[in-house]
């Protein structure tokens, strides 16, 4: 076994295939690349290996198991749910092969619930049979703990902790790796063919079920490396995550209701049935926005949730992280209602890919969260994100290792994508983060007008304008002051130490408050384009949903005008 933690790294650094992110997505992506033959594997993460939004995924993984289920069904499913936006082929894909991805997490050792010689299946919001296999209510942590503990077996794989992609490399629009912050230190990381599976952007908004490191990173490096994205309007907001004073915003499963729990308002009063014939069971975001419009009648921040009903051993045993959590902040779920109210939780777009994982730069392709392949239309479906996650994440190392066997590291030069405007000081990052934060969640967040969204673009660009401090460097370039490129004959190290470098940076922040203003611009301009109101995205000014004009995607490129793709049937 050579996986291994770098103690020290190079200024240059090769490798065969280079995936940044540990999630479900990167973690089965580099197990895919490393069963190619002869292909060696980095792979990169921000924090340490099993941090990401996969280790907080409670509610389980959606798959076509169960007696009575069929892959048409859960197909079917998937498709009402997002909307009319749905690319068909590629849920068809994630179906079909999520059996035997879900089946291999089992034979890893995967310690899901079971009942009788079957996964104890459980039943979520928009999912027609119970077909959600979970550990308990910590389905996630599960999930990485077996992903980690395989990775960390595999020969070929090298594992770099604390390490932050500041650029795309690309040379003629074809991918060479990422120059990266590790340990604090600027670096080359070269490959033959690079994977982004970093994950969301929860982070954009102050109320998230989504950990620290949702910043949507790897979304902005790719789009300023010239790389298409798509449906930047579709922002999921989880309908229940916990308000408590004192206490994060964490989720509160999906399972909750799946269960049977009842959503109240501060009269005790249900009202979902007041909005959707699936009451509690509708779709995310009619639950959303349900809960958004009592807030409002009642003048009430929060809604509550009650599975009191249930007996407290069934309780205890089927929610066990959300009753630990709870009992921590003075709830008890087995007699308490719970507090609760919508958060940013998922990001349906991202970087354009096709079902291969392929984006429009050559040898850099892109899965998970980071990725939008169509799957999830308008409105994902309850639990197919971490399902996505195993059959593109897979996908992703298959062909970015074939692509790299017939590769070579070697180039003449490249150019690195540093954002519009200079990094962040360190004194700036907490009040424009705040401010930026508080604006999305204002105008782009559950309910959205034209008003709001152009109010939101000034304020973007106001903010991506706020004076720095004369001594900051942009450190995020490789680039001197101006040349167009760093010309590296054979990229050696020593060309490479010539470059300016910077002292040891022992935070990020202000690399991540730039590319949360990045991603910001982009999700505000296409929310402002599409005029009507689907799935995830509401326009108030535009309540109906539109198929005349509407039944079209939007693409974002850096440097080119939006552009709409019509969809078929």
């Amino acid at each position: 076994m050579n996986t291994r933690e770098h103690p020290r790294i190079p200024d240059v650094q090769d490798t065969d295939v280079l995936i940044i992110g540990s999630g479900a997505a990167g973690l089965r992506a580099a197990l895919a690349a490393a069963a190619v033959p002869g292909i060696d594997v980095t792979l990169l993460t921000k924090s340490v290996l099993k941090e990401s939004n996969t280790r907080y995924a409670q509610g389980g993984i959606a798959v076509a198991m169960n007696v009575d289920d069929t892959l048409a069904l859960h197909v079917q499913d998937t498709l009402v749910a997002g909307a009319g936006l749905c690319d068909v082929s590629a849920v068809e894909t994630l179906v079909a092969e999520g059996i035997p991805r879900v089946a291999e997490l089992i034979d890893w050792g995967a310690a899901f619930d079971w009942e009788g010689t079957l996964p104890r299946f459980t039943q979520e919001a928009a999912h027609s049979r119970r077909r959600i296999v979970h550990k308990g209510d910590a389905t996630g942590r599960e999930t990485t703990d077996v992903l980690v503990q395989q990775v960390l077996n595999t020969e070929g794989i090298h594992v770099l902790t604390n390490a932050f992609a500041l650029e795309m490399l690309t040379a003629e629009n074809q991918c060479y790796g990422v120059l990266a912050l590790v340990e604090g230190e600027r670096v080359a990381l070269r490959a033959k063919s690079t994977i982004l599976a970093t994950g969301g952007l929860g982070r954009l908004y102050p109320c998230t079920s989504n950990p620290e490191v949702a910043t949507g990173d790897g979304i902005a490096a790719a789009w300023r490396a010239g790389c298409e994205l798509i449906d930047m309007e579709f922002v999921q907001f989880h309908p229940t995550t916990l308000f408590l004073d004192g206490a994060p915003h964490f989720l509160i499963s999906e399972a909750v209701r799946g269960e049977g729990g009842k959503l109240l308002t501060i009269r005790g009063e249900r009202f979902m049935e007041k909005y959707h014939e699936l009451g509690e069971l509708a779709p995310r975001d009619v639950v959303s926005r349900a809960i958004h419009t009592e807030m409002h009648l009642t003048g009430f921040p929060c809604v509550y949730l009650d599975i009191t009903h249930k007996p407290a051993e069934f309780i205890v045993e089927r929610f066990p992280t959300i009753f630990e959590t709870t009992q921590r902040y003075g709830l008890d779920i087995r007699r308490d209602i719970i507090p609760v109210r919508p958060g940013a939780h998922f990001m349906m777009g991202g970087v354009r890919t096709n079902t291969e994982a392929e984006t429009n730069v050559r040898g850099l392709y892109a899965c998970g969260e980071v990725a939008c392949t169509g799957v999830h239309g308008a409105n994902r479906l309850a639990s197919n994100s971490l399902l996505e996650c195993l059959v593109y994440g897979s996908r992703a190392g298959t062909n970015a290792a074939t692509f790299a066997q017939t590769e070579t590291v070697g180039f003449s030069h490249v150019d690195s994508h540093a954002p519009d405007t200079a990094p962040l000081a360190d004194d700036e990052v907490e009040d424009v983060t705040r401010t930026m934060r508080e604006t999305l969640w204002k105008n782009v967040g559950i309910e959205r007008d034209a008003a709001g969204l152009q109010e939101t673009v000034a304020a973007l660009q106001q903010l991506a304008r706020t004076p720095r401090h004369q001594e900051m460097q942009d450190v995020t370039t490789s680039r001197r002051p101006g040349e167009t490129n760093v010309t590296t004959p054979e990229m050696s190290a020593e060309r490479l130490a010539n470059y300016e470098r910077t002292e040891r940076i022992a935070n990020y922040e202000r690399y991540e408050a730039t590319n949360m203003l990045d991603v910001a611009r982009c999700i505000t301009e296409a929310a402002l384009l599409r005029t009507e109101s689907r799935g995830a995205h509401y326009r108030s000014d535009f309540p109906e949903k539109d198929d005349t004009t509407w039944h079209r995607r939007i693409i974002l490129t850096r440097d080119k005008a939006p552009r709409l793709i019509a969809l078929e049937g």
